[in-house]
């Protein structure tokens, strides 16, 4: 009898994604489970994992809040919600009166605007709030902050409450679930990480947000799908989602507009990207809100290194030290969940160029792109193809955000 299974294997037999057997096997929830080289091999006995989310649903009294079966969405991701004029972001959070609605903006102008440490520490105080609407915010700000800081762990525990009130949820408000799925879906789609078994459609959960909240919403499945590779799609969304109002809230559509470049530049439509990334830098650099250019830098295609740098140097190199804070935290919560290789040991510029590679861009295009020799070109390539060990492009791609 075969004492082991393959990832594929069990995946099958238990009737759900290989990613999510992966994730089983790093959390320890297969007993006897074995890695072997790069891969999981699963004990043949083994059981099905238990979704702790349920057994905490059933002996943890969900919040007062929830008990009423709804939720209030004022205090959900307050900012992000609101409309206001480039270079006024901190004074729309100071015009809110005080109470956890602008604690939570405020935590969130921090985070946007890449001091994790603050805004960490003005989530902690709300992770378990009754409000639901600032708890669950909280819990998202709470898990991303803690990436930069190297603090694995409590992003882990924040990510894992995210998924737990979207288990809960499902005896809930409508509202609730809608709040509940956007958030949870937020925390694993902008992480690369499989969505949450209790995951709603979009149809159903996107209708009950508010339209701040709902414009990023269709940022994360604009990103979902590009991580799908259906980038004109994916465009397409961005394209409908800010034609419908969502270039007035400054935070979605800076998002909004990171993803198109990265479809366009997926697509070998640098121009169109360079509209796109501009759109976006108008709208952040008034307000300082920069974070989200670090958190997607190795997706973009190597646009900041020729757009930014050259016009905005010092600001490219805040950027730059937001990615690689962010990127090392990122890969320690992506990779051993994911069993995906996303390199860590390249610069953000070969990782940027190996990008492109990747993409099947030749060095002549990637050289003209940049705006460098295409001797500089290979260089860069070659960089990162020794460091990673391989021998050719197309073995590049396991280590990309592909």
């Amino acid at each position: 009898m075969k004492q082991y299974l393959s990832l594929r294997e069990a995946a099958e037999k238990w009737g759900v994604s290989e990613r999510r057997i992966n994730q089983y096997c790093a959390e320890g929830r297969i007993p006897g489970a074995q890695k072997i080289g790069n891969a999981w091999a699963v004990p043949a006995g083994a059981e099905k994992p238990k979704d702790p989310r349920r057994t905490r649903r059933q002996t943890k009294p969900p919040a007062k809040e929830a008990d009423a079966g709804g939720i209030d969405y004022t205090n959900l991701m307050p900012l992000m919600n609101t409309a206001f004029a480039p270079g006024h972001c901190r004074e729309a959070v100071e015009a809110m009166a005080a109470g956890p609605r602008r604690d939570i903006a405020m935590a969130e102008y921090h985070y946007f605007s890449g001091q994790p440490e603050a805004a960490a520490k003005e989530a902690e105080a709300y992770l378990t709030s009754p409000d639901m609407g600032a708890r669950l915010s909280a819990c998202l700000i709470y898990a991303y902050a803690n990436l930069p800081m190297g603090q694995i762990q409590r992003s882990r525990f924040a990510l894992g409450e995210l998924d737990a009130s979207l288990a809960a949820a499902g005896e809930q408000s409508p509202q609730f679930r809608a709040a509940s799925a956007f958030i949870a879906s937020t925390g694993a789609v902008l992480l690369h990480l499989p969505l949450p078994e209790e995951m709603p459609e979009a149809d159903y959960f996107l209708p009950l947000l508010p339209p701040g909240i709902r414009a990023f919403a269709l940022y994360v499945q604009a990103h979902a799908l590009y991580l799908k590779g259906e980038y004109a799609q994916s465009a397409g969304i961005v394209a409908a989602t800010l034609a419908m109002g969502a270039a007035s809230y400054p935070i979605p559509a800076i998002y909004l507009h990171l993803v198109a470049v990265m479809d366009y530049m997926s697509m070998k439509q640098p121009d169109r990207a360079e509209t796109h990334l501009l759109a976006a830098w108008e709208l952040a650099r008034p307000d300082d809100l920069i974070e989200g250019f670090g958190e997607h830098h190795g997706l973009l295609g190597a646009m900041l290194e020729a757009v930014i740098k050259p016009k905005w140097p010092k600001d490219f190199k805040r950027i730059i030290d937001i990615t690689y804070r962010f990127s090392s935290g990122w890969r320690r919560v992506h990779n051993p969940i994911t069993g995906h290789d996303v390199a860590d040991d390249l610069t953000t510029t070969e990782f940027a160029i190996a990008m492109l590679a990747a993409r099947d861009w030749t060095t002549q295009e990637i050289a003209k792109h940049l705006k460098i020799s295409v001797n500089t070109a290979k260089i860069h390539i070659s960089a990162a193809m020794r460091k990673l060990n391989v021998e050719n492009r197309k073995d590049l791609k396991k280590y990309m955000l592909l």
